[in-house]
């Protein structure tokens, strides 16, 4: 087998279509109308999705008629997205770590740990491998543009996940699960996924020049504007990008 850029692109070409059938999936409609709201988008706008997997977000979007540019690193779930595109979504295969866009989007989303949370894995040795996420999410961005991303909560690891080891020192939980395919077949597989504290996503996001508007706690489905708890298993930062300080007669006024 070639080389891989990340241990998820395994677990994805097995899965194929069938991550679709996951519980977790099937709250789309319910997160994309919040979305549309808590960010203010409108058609005619365009909106990053990173870590898109099979589309769904990105499809939802589309339909409202908003553009929608959805990255994966996965080829198969790229290939599942375009095949089922409506008009309005484009996909292409990118590494979330390394995104290419400067300034292009009206908004960015990465949600249900699709890129953000999925930088760690067997070896990883970086302090923090999910900023080079963060900083690509703002570096796309115009000034005043808007991201809504989700996280996994370390909270709700630590107190609840009894089918995973959290490693405290990286934060990083690491579970050993079976997965099966559009025909019912196994595989076992490992998942890292970085968790975080609200702290922790705030200080990150305004390292990579994000403005955070709000941290909330949400579950899959249940998209809300909801203080931060212990017992819902995911965060959702939602922030912008700082439009420049004005410039009156040469100096700045930021």
């Amino acid at each position: 087998m070639a080389a891989r850029d990340h241990w998820f692109e395994d677990v994805a070409d097995h899965l194929g279509a069938a991550y679709l059938r996951y519980s977790f999936t099937k709250g789309t409609e319910q997160e994309v109308a919040f979305l549309v709201d808590v960010l203010g988008l409108k058609p005619g706008q365009r909106v990053l999705d990173v870590g898109c997997g099979p589309g769904r977000h990105a499809h939802a979007l589309a339909r409202r008629g908003i553009a929608v540019h959805g990255v994966d690193i996965s080829q198969r779930f790229v290939d599942l997205a375009i095949e089922q595109a409506p008009p309005g979504a484009t996909f292409e295969r990118l590494d979330a770590r390394a995104l290419p866009f400067d300034r292009d989007f009206d908004a960015a989303i990465s949600l249900c740990q699709g890129a953000f949370g999925l930088a760690a894995g067997a070896g990883e040795t970086a302090l923090d491998p999910d900023a080079p996420v963060l900083d690509g999410i703002a570096r796309a961005l115009r000034p005043g543009g808007s991201a809504a991303i989700s996280a996994f909560s370390a909270y709700f690891s630590v107190r609840h996940q009894t089918d995973a080891d959290f490693d405290a020192a990286r934060g990083v939980a690491h579970e050993r699960t079976t997965v099966k395919d559009e025909a019912e077949r196994d595989a076992e597989v490992d998942l890292w996924t970085t968790c975080f504290t609200p702290r922790e996503l705030r200080l990150l996001a305004e390292r990579s020049g994000l403005a955070v508007d709000h941290v909330w706690s949400v579950e899959p489905g249940r998209y809300e504007r909801r203080p931060p708890e212990v017992d819902l298993p995911e965060w959702l930062l939602v922030g912008h990008r700082p439009p420049p300080p004005a410039v009156v007669e040469g100096r700045s006024t930021g």
